[in-house]
């Protein structure tokens, strides 16, 4: 017993030589203390905060090699290898703040994930590591590129491209084919009906825009909700910092735009429990066309509060005021299916002179945190939009003719009004864990709910013939006749609540084998004047990724996302027809390199719509009235994407899409036509190059984006289904172009900074069309001066 007493202590001697202890303080740059940071060994899944003061120690750390990270809200996160042996480790450590952009990539933080990107996975996973296609726009290349709409910000996603913009008063996205999907703002969808005519943001308050691409039905909700099967487009708004800072410029730019912008942050406590954010921007600009001209104001301010080091509280609000000329646009000098728009020189415009679209559009969210544990959370989060929107302004109608025979060049010209409330909310409560363990097995899961409501009212009155005009003459009227007989007003509107109950888990089952598993059930109950309809669907994600070599995954997927807006449709016998529902299956390989300063992703989806609700049809082409399931929508093709730093003084974006979208069997159109504005081809590439030694603070970038021909209405099979449907006529393609962008940035000093912008450098002539109603001009060949101060 004494033997076996002795060989006992000298086995625990011997045990207890093998650890030691990590010990040290964590400050910001100024050697101030940064409280409650986070450290932590992941191999050893062991840490601990630093307190008030940001001292930390951690004890019983098993020799060897291992990385240490430190982190803190503000700050960028530090990552070493540190070796571990019988002499204590002292390391002090300081953080620089998340606001040197230097340290930030064209596609975000490399160490870091982007803001609120749990708001659309749900999961507290790197964008290379989830199972679907999702592409981050950072800050940065937002300023260097000197975008101020989405459609020129996300034209760095392949895939990604504009429906329409009706009158350029409004931006409408599309990708994988499918018609203006979701716009959401920090994780709440703008308009209810995202396949109306888009959204108005303003760019000087987004931190990162984030494209995630294919169903995103297991998160989000059913297809009619933000659920869409092709994919979501996020816009995340700034948030504090815990070093003060900030910035203020002024945009001076080719038509008369001027355009001043300020953001400033930083902590309100010395302990730097509680940070604010302000930005703002003020605009007005003329256009190239005459007679148009636009007016902007956009506040943004938000607060954090860190109650502990486990606990926070974010507060936001986003405000824009819009009001801007609508563009009326040009038109189709022939058919249908003869490609001949008119190229409408820059001194005619079709519209009246009082023509006017206001956009006002208030966001607000408050989102809670807190760390149970290292590998516990939980995330709650209240999400709120008003849109009102309020246009009035002319409409072209009929070709007029002359004997018989059309003048294209003639119009009838009309005139409408139409007013649009829109208020959407979401409560979205998750429990997430992140590499629990169970034997040898990780699980990264998240359980959670969300309630959705919408309520949403629209009125409009429309009035033809007021006068006639010829689109070829610069001398048509534009004052409004004074006695206009509206025709009867349409009122429309819905309210919607629906109830999403979520479950996810990431199996690791090796270091290089993992299998996502989701399943969503949802209830979704639509109050329309005097019926209501209820639908519940469930939607389920099952997924492998495999990670043959480090930084490689190579992943496979398959989801369905339900379709319930056409539910209550009846077939032949009187019988609800039900959810229609999207199959997508998805392949690809994501993988990083250069210490992640290198991205390089390949996916190929296919997505197909069988069991659609479709109407049918005597041998006349008449409406029977009734419905039947079938037909087969199918998008499939393949997405390819580089992007980062080939050297550290090179940034590169690339991007390809092929996508083959075709109606394979329908009731209303030709078997093997693609849906209106659906381009087979995108390109686009971008590379900034930063010099070093004596041109120091000088940069280059450039930028080419294509966009292929695309058909500006669908193709019918005999029904008339739409506006511009010209029965079994193949509509005419929209033309493919090219524009291409060029920006110089210098850097005096640290504050001081002047960028020099060119877009559309070759003067291309592009169009974007919904259907015939309008045919919008990309803008010509502009300039702009941006002058930045930092401090």
């Amino acid at each position: 017993m004494k033997r076996l007493t002795i060989l006992l202590l000298l086995l625990s001697n011997s045990i207890f030589a093998q650890q030691s202890t990590v010990t040290g303080k964590v400050t910001d740059d100024k050697n101030n203390s940064i409280p409650y940071a986070s450290v932590y060994f992941p191999e050893l899944l062991k840490g601990t905060s630093a307190d008030v003061n940001g001292e930390y120690f951690i004890d019983n750390v098993p020799y060897g090699e291992y990385k240490i990270q430190i982190s803190a809200i503000g700050f960028i996160k530090w990552v070493q290898d540190i070796t571990i042996n019988k002499n204590p480790q002292v390391l002090n450590i300081s953080l620089k703040g998340d606001n040197e952009l230097d340290a930030v990539e064209v596609f975000g933080n490399r160490y870091k994930r982007p803001d609120k990107i749990e708001a659309l996975t749900r999961l507290p996973l790197e964008p290379y590591e989830q199972i679907q296609s999702i592409s981050v726009i950072s800050e940065k290349l937002i300023e260097n590129q000197g975008a101020l709409t989405i459609s020129e910000a996300t034209k760095n996603v392949p895939g990604v491209y504009t429906f329409a913009t009706y009158g350029n008063k409004r931006e409408s996205m599309s990708s994988r084919g499918f018609r203006g999907i979701p716009i959401l703002k920090n994780g709440v969808r703008v308009n209810s009906d995202f396949r109306g005519t888009g959204i108005l943001t303003d760019m000087q308050g987004v931190d990162n825009i984030q494209v995630l691409k294919g169903a995103a039905s297991i998160t989000q909700g059913v297809a009619t909700d933000i659920g869409s099967p092709g994919g979501v487009i996020n816009i995340v708004t700034k948030t504090p910092k815990y070093t003060f800072g900030g910035n203020a410029s002024l945009r001076a730019g080719s038509y008369g735009q001027v355009r001043p912008t300020f953001d400033v942050y930083g902590p309100i406590n010395d302990q730097k429990t509680l940070a604010f954010r302000l930005d703002g921007a003020l605009e007005r600009a003329d256009s190239y066309r005459s007679g148009i001209s636009s007016e902007r104001f956009y506040i943004n301010p938000s607060l954090q509060w860190k109650l502990d080091q486990k606990t926070r509280i974010t507060l936001e609000m986003d405000y824009m005021d819009d009001s801007r000329t609508p563009d009326v646009g040009t038109v189709n000098l022939g058919e249908n299916d003869t490609n001949n728009i008119y190229d409408l020189p820059y001194n005619v415009f079709l519209g009246y002179q009082d023509d006017r679209s206001i956009t006002e559009n208030t966001t607000f969210s408050v989102r809670f945190d807190r760390d149970i544990n290292d590998k516990l959370m939980l995330k709650g989060a209240f999400y709120q939009s008003n849109l009102s929107t309020d246009d009035k302004g002319a409409s072209l109608g009929d070709v007029v003719e002359e004997d018989g025979d059309p003048v294209y060049n003639l119009r009838e010209r009309g005139y409408g009004v139409s007013t649009r409330s829109d208020k959407n909310n979401v409560v979205q409560l998750d429990l997430v864990g992140d590499a629990l363990r169970t034997g040898k097995i990780t699980h990264t899961f998240q359980v959670g709910m969300d309630y959705r409501t919408t309520d949403y009212s629209t009125f409009s009155q429309s009035a033809g013939g007021l006068d006639l005009i010829d689109v070829f003459s610069s001398e048509n009227n534009h004052v409004l006749p004074g006695d206009i007989d509206f025709g009867a007003a349409r009122t429309g509107g819905a309210e919607s609540r629906s109830i999403g109950f979520v479950a996810q888990d990431v199996v690791g089952w090796t270091k290089w084998l993992k299998s996502f598993l989701g399943l969503r059930y949802s209830t979704t109950t639509t109050i329309n004047g005097e019926e209501n309809t209820y639908s519940d669907a469930f939607n389920p994600l099952v997924g492998v990724i495999a990670s043959p070599w480090k930084n490689i995954n190579v992943f496979t997927s398959y989801t369905n996302s339900s379709y319930p807006r056409t539910a209550a449709r009846l077939d032949e016998n009187g019988d609800q027809l039900g959810n229609e529902r999207f199959d997508q299956l998805e392949a690809g390989v994501k993988t990083t390199w250069l210490d992640n300063r290198l991205r390089f992703n390949l996916t190929y989806f296919k997505i197909n719509n069988k069991n659609i609700n479709l109407p049918v049809y005597d041998e006349n082409w008449v409406a029977t009235g009734f419905y039947q399931k079938g037909g087969n929508d199918q998008r499939q093709g393949i997405e390819v994407e580089l992007t980062g730093r080939i050297l550290e003084n090179l940034e590169v974006i690339t991007g390809y899409s092929y996508i083959d979208a075709q109606y394979l069997e329908h009731t209303s159109f030709v078997y093997g036509s693609a849906p209106l504005n659906t381009p087979k081809h995108t390109f686009n590439a971008y590379v900034n190059y930063t010099f070093t030694g004596n041109l120091d603070g000088l940069s280059l970038g450039g930028g080419a984006y294509y966009t292929g021909e695309r058909p500006i209405n669908d193709w019918s099979a005999g029904p008339v289904t739409h506006e511009g449907i010209v029965p079994n006529q193949e509509p005419f393609y929209v033309g493919a172009y090219t524009l291409v962008n060029a920006q110089v940035n210098y850097k005096f000093d640290k504050s001081w900074g002047v960028r020099i912008l060119a877009n559309n450098l070759f003067d291309t002539i592009g169009y974007n069309a919904y259907r015939t109603r309008f045919i919008n001009q990309t803008d010509p060949r502009t300039f702009a001066a941006v002058l930045n101060y930092s401090f």
